[in-house]
């Protein structure tokens, strides 16, 4: 009897599900469709690398039988096969942008597109510059379209690489690390297990990376708006 696979909404936003369920690849794919792909701007990208950093002997144990002995030596592993997913994906969302251009501006939303996010990535890419691509790495929405739109404004491909290549490195290593060692330094010091916390977790992490956003959204809005007001 074939047993059906039962996927809820609460599933695809608990990083501890693509882990279990599909292991090394699938995080590799969720990374690369983050910004390669319009429609993964959905995924739980911060708190899965965060997870993984904490399931980082297991995940290369999948792919090195028995794994390489060395927690570090796992984790530089992770950061160099997930920051290669985030650079294609990344170089494959610039190449979208380049070729699609206007068009996305007129597009009608759907469920898998949004123009107000594109909007939101254009005018955070215009007040940071080259240095978007770094910081969109860590916001969430805005790290799918932020390539996009560089390839839509043309920006120059030695530029756009050097950012590509710095800003997901950074963005990789800092949250694989901090999610090992810290969860290594919980269980020594404290003997609490991050791995059976990981809905909070999850949610602090989540706020932390969206707080800007929102604040952004709101805040940025309201004070445009005075200043129209006074004038």
């Amino acid at each position: 009897m074939i047993e059906i696979l039962s996927i809820t909404l609460k599933d695809l936003l608990n990083p501890e599900f693509y882990i279990n369920n599909g292991g090394l690849w699938l995080m590799l794919f969720i990374v690369f469709a983050e910004t390669g792909l319009m429609l993964g701007f959905f995924l739980p990208g911060d708190s899965l690398l965060f997870v993984a950093g904490i399931y980082s002997s297991m995940l290369v144990g999948s792919l090195i039988p028995g794994g390489t002995g060395s927690d570090f030596v796992d984790l530089i592993l992770l950061v160099l096969l997930v920051s290669a997913c985030g650079i294609i994906g990344n170089i494959a969302g610039y190449w979208f942008g380049s070729k699609s251009g206007p068009f996305l501006y007129t597009r009608k939303d759907s469920f898998i597109f949004k123009r107000k996010h594109l909007l939101r990535a254009k005018d955070f890419y215009e007040k940071h510059g080259g240095q978007a691509i770094v910081f969109a790495r860590f916001l969430p929405i805005i790290r799918t379209f932020a390539p996009i739109v560089a390839g839509v404004v043309q920006m120059d491909k030695k530029k756009f690489m050097y950012y590509n290549v710095l800003g997901c490195v950074a963005w990789v290593a800092s949250m694989l690390f901090a999610g090992h060692y810290l969860n290594k330094l919980f269980l020594e010091k404290f003997d609490f297990d991050l791995k059976k916390h990981l809905e909070v977790i999850v949610i602090g992490i989540i706020l932390i990376t969206t707080l800007p956003v929102i604040y952004k959204l709101f805040f940025g809005k309201r004070a445009g708006d005075d200043t129209a007001s006074n004038s």
